[in-house]
């Protein structure tokens, strides 16, 4: 047996998971091709399909960069890097993202990391600076590389492709039908394919749609959320105006919301799905660009209160539920005079509002904002025995942790929150004074 096959062997044990027939495949065709393209649709599990090949291929006793992954969001950079840190390899990865200090990436880059996952922009950056080291850079994978291109990185990707001169393996991953003919290399690539796109449509979703008796479906949208209640959902917009505006709407009607799009600083978007979660939060107002790609899990409702403008993006959102053995419902909120795009094959069916409706509950979670994270050398256990010990929470009383590079997150009991808060206000955690309150 190699050292290949023990890696990966030894981080599937330590995950404790099986690996379905795509993960499966893809790993198979990686001891035998060296170009990828791997189809498969948002929540099927590509990250470990590419994560665990590329473990792999990683040596201990290359002291350089082996390896980059660039991905079209920074939130996706993330995910990813958790779940490599999750493998318990022991190999070296940064992050590095916009909306990130610069001078942190470049202290964490000066001891070259095995790994480096990144969006375009940065990734270019960095390499102009002669920050990264690519001598011994012989995998590159690009996860939703369509979507890289579509958000206008295609001349920083053609910059990355051109400075990688020792690539012997590259990995393309999409949850869409993409054209394997890239144009951001200077030499032409035969990948092998790996589609498993072929069931784009789950049975387990249950589309339908509510038509508005004028042109504006707010009240339509208010009267669908009374409804469904609290149930995970997720709204989308076509533009960021339209989530901020409708956003705005919906909390002076009460309903209880995060909202998600690329104009927003990068701690807003990640406390918006660090509540959507950690279940503190069960509506996210969004554009597109939670469509496909983020670790959001176990949504039940998707509404589409824009249609989406091609079936591409429409199989996309649809594609954030009925995921694994889960089902799911799917709303069309139409105007008076909107039409059904021509996109669907079948008519929805019409969807009857209940009588009686009444806001949804808010969850019996919120969130705790820590201001310190891994850079202050802050673990998930010294928050629990901060909120345990001083904040006198019990364990059942927390709930998830996320910790990012200058914050953290803490789910806790609604009913728990503000007496715990005031019991931390003078408390230190690693004896330094940090601020502690209430997700806004």
């Amino acid at each position: 047996m190699s050292d290949k096959s023990l890696s990966i062997e030894a981080a599937i044990k330590k995950l404790n998971i099986e690996l379905n027939e795509m993960q499966s495949s893809t790993i198979e065709a990686t001891k035998n091709h060296n170009n990828i393209l791997l189809l498969s649709p948002t929540g099927s599990g590509k990250t470990l399909a590419f994560l665990l090949p590329l473990l792999g291929n990683l040596k201990s006793d290359i002291k350089r960069t082996q390896a980059m992954i660039i991905v079209p969001a920074r939130e996706l950079a993330l995910q990813i890097e958790q779940v490599f840190k999750s493998l318990g390899s022991g190999f070296k990865v940064v992050c590095c993202y916009g909306g990130h200090p610069v001078k942190v990436e470049r202290n964490s880059l000066i001891e070259a990391p095995s790994l480096i996952i990144g969006t375009p922009g940065r990734l270019a950056d960095h390499l102009r600076r002669k920050n990264i080291s690519v001598e011994a850079l012989t995998t590159l994978v690009l996860d939703e590389f369509d979507k890289s291109l579509e958000f206008g990185f295609e001349e920083d990707m053609r910059f990355i492709a051109s400075e990688l001169t020792s690539l012997k393996k590259i990995w393309l991953t999409s949850a869409t039908e993409a054209k394997d003919d890239l144009n951001i290399f200077k030499y032409k690539i035969d990948f092998h394919k790996i589609d498993y796109l072929r069931n784009k449509v789950s049975s387990k979703l249950q589309l339908r749609y509510l038509r508005s008796e004028g042109t504006d479906k707010l009240l339509t949208l208010f009267q669908l959320l009374c409804s469904i209640g609290n149930e995970s959902t997720l709204i989308f917009c076509n533009h960021r105006d339209s989530v901020e505006r409708i956003g705005d709407l919906l909390y002076e009607e009460g309903i209880d919301h995060s909202i998600f799009h690329g104009g927003l600083k990068q701690e807003e978007r990640e406390k918006a799905l660090v509540t959507l979660r950690n279940g503190s939060c069960k509506i996210l107002l969004t554009t597109d660009l939670a469509s496909r790609g983020l670790d959001i899990p176990e949504i039940r409702n998707v509404i589409h209160y824009q249609l989406a403008t091609t079936e591409e993006v429409f199989v996309h959102r649809n594609g954030r539920t009925a995921r694994m053995f889960a089902d799911g419902n799917v709303f069309l909120l139409l105007s008076a005079t909107d039409r059904f795009p021509d996109y669907l094959i079948d008519e929805p069916c019409l969807y009857e509002l209940p009588s009686g409706l009444i806001l949804p509950e808010k969850s019996d979670w919120t969130t705790l904002y820590i201001g310190a994270g891994k850079k202050d050398k802050i673990s998930k256990g010294d928050i629990v025995g901060l909120l345990i010990q001083k904040g006198e929470l019990t364990k059942t009383e927390i709930g998830i942790i996320e910790i990012y590079d200058f914050v953290s997150f803490a789910a806790v009991k609604r009913d728990k929150a503000k007496t715990a808060i005031k019991l931390l206000k003078s408390e230190k955690l690693k004896k330094k004074s940090v601020k502690i309150d209430l997700c806004r």
